[in-house]
């Protein structure tokens, strides 16, 4: 098995570091890259729903992006400890019928040795938003990381 740096226990820096590369994995929407960073048997609550393993998690991302269109993400660095991050995020997108959603929500991350995570749960809200209402629009810059996220 290989190591995922930044591995626990973590110090502000390395939890920051973990949760920007978490936000850079999401962005890319790529379900398979995403469920690298979790353990072969990860654990998630997401909302209502329960997953189990890798491929749980790539049919719930494939099956999150193919609804969620245009999807935006940013997570900031909540608390942490020696093998826990928790994050709070929003995100941004909109559906087949071009309704834009702000998904507000916390992360609760635990990890094993090698920096893999092996239990996630997130509680998420959704408040409908207009167009001209988004301010996600792709990916932080570098000159971003870091930066808080607004609560409205």
């Amino acid at each position: 098995m290989s190591d995922r740096p930044p591995l626990p226990p973590f110090t502000a820096e390395t939890a920051a570091a973990k949760v920007q590369a978490a936000e850079d994995a999401w962005n890319s929407r790529d379900p398979e890259r995403v469920a690298l960073a979790y353990t072969e048997d990860s654990v998630w609550r997401n909302r209502d729903t329960f997953l189990t393993g890798r491929a749980e998690i790539v049919a719930f991302l494939t099956a999150k992006w193919e609804r969620e269109l245009d999807y935006v993400l940013r997570k900031s660095l909540w608390a942490f400890t020696d093998d826990r991050i928790a994050v709070r995020f929003q995100y941004e997108w909109h559906d087949a019928t071009g309704q834009w959603t702000r998904s507000y929500g916390n992360e609760l991350w635990e990890f094993d040795a090698h920096g893999l995570m092996r239990r996630r749960e997130a509680s998420i809200n959704d408040v409908p938003i207009t167009a001209a209402e988004r301010r996600l629009t792709g990916p932080r810059t570098p000159e971003e990381h870091g930066q808080e996220i607004p609560l409205r």
